[in-house]
This record gives C-alpha cells, structure tokens and sequence, in this order.
C-alpha cells in the first residue's frame, strides 16, 4: 500500500508531466513508465527479526577462529624456542665442527625459519580474511603482502613453503649419507616422492588459478 503522502507526491507528478513533456521523457528513460517503477508503488522488503539475529550470529562465528589464531601465535613463540636452542648448542662448536656440518646446521635453521613465515603467512592472511580487517594501516613496518594476499594467493604461498621445506629437509638427508649409514634406498625414494608430490600439486594449484582467471576474462 502507498501512503496517502506518497499518492499525493506521485498524482503531482504526474500533472507536472503533462504540463512538461521533457518530465514524462526523464520518466522514460528512467522506466518510470512501467507499473513496476518505484514512481508508481514503493515495495517494503524487509526479513523478519528471527533471521537478521540468525544471519547476526552466523557471521559473529567467525571470532571462533581467533582462539585458533591465538594457538598459532603460541605455536611461533616455541618454534623461535626450538630455534634459539639449536642457535645456542652449534655456536660454542662453530670452531670445531667441518663445512659438511656447518651447512647441515644452516639447513636446519633455515628449515625452523620457514617454518616461521609458514605460520606468519597463515597467522595474518588467515585471520584478515576470514576473521577481521588487522586496524595497523598507519604502521611503517607493515608487510607489502598483508592485506592483498586473497585465499588463492594464501594456497600458492602455503604450497610454496612446504615445497621449500620439503626440498631443504630433502638436502638435509642426502648430506647425511656419507655420515649415517642406516639411510636406505627405500627411505630416501619416498622422502623424493613426497617431495615431487608437493612439487605437482603447486603446478597443479597454480594451473587451476590461472584457468579460473582465464575464466573470469571471458
């Protein structure tokens, strides 16, 4: 139902537009003419109160993933425990110990600090897009990537960092053959197969997302 203002309104209207023909072509060009235009009836859309609270709730569901979030910063602080300990226990023994020795020990601090950007990816990428907005837009020492990392970049960085995990373990075990003997064939295959495993499925994501895109463009 229109109200008795709003017919008013319309009925001036349209005595305007007969007096002004330029009105009635405004009207045209705007479908105005039709009896659906919102000149000629106004529609009230409006959901009932139940399921604005229940569409409410349903996206207030997205702060259950910050205790995740939380777990993960949690997560950070013992990987950097576990790498300051590995730090501490090699230096007293930098003197002493081969080139062989030195690059495994490298590795393996390089494999804890992928590691960390591993969390640091998921940590802040996750939480922005499916939790909040992170408020610290006027901070200088904000990374380039955070805030333009979208789910499809978040899979391709993920899958890039287990593949560089992945590799840098794998090195670490083909320099520890001359030194441990209890390697085997079958050990070293699967930990290649593994690794070429997450190698194709970063080819794959990637083809994926470059046919959805190709997609799109269409």
């Amino acid at each position: 139902m229109i109200a008795s203002s709003d017919q008013s309104t319309y009925s001036h209207l349209i005595v305007h537009e007969r007096r002004f023909p330029a009105l009635e072509a405004v009207r045209f060009c705007f479908g105005a003419h039709s009896d659906a235009s919102p000149l000629r009836k106004i529609k009230m859309s409006t959901k009932p109160d139940l399921e604005i609270r229940f569409e409410r709730g349903l996206f207030a569901s997205r702060w259950l993933m910050a205790p995740m979030y939380l777990g993960l910063v949690v997560a950070l602080g013992m990987l950097t425990l576990v790498f300051l300990r590995q730090l501490f226990y090699y230096v007293p023994k930098a003197m002493s110990m081969g080139a062989d020795q030195a690059i495994l020990v490298i590795l393996t601090l390089i494999d804890l600090t992928l590691a960390g950007n591993l969390l640091l990816i998921v940590l802040f990428s996750g939480y922005e897009n499916f939790v909040s907005k992170l408020d610290i837009s006027n901070t200088v020492d904000r990374p380039t990537w955070m805030g333009t990392v979208d789910f499809a970049d978040l899979k391709m960085k993920l899958i890039a960092s287990i593949v560089a995990i992945s590799g840098i373990f794998l090195l670490k075990q083909f320099m520890e053959i001359g030194n441990n003997s209890t390697l085997d064939a079958s050990y070293l295959m699967w930990l290649v197969i593994i690794h070429l495993t997450f190698v194709c499925s970063g080819v794959l994501l990637a083809l994926m997302d470059w046919i959805a895109a190709k997609s799109k463009k269409r």
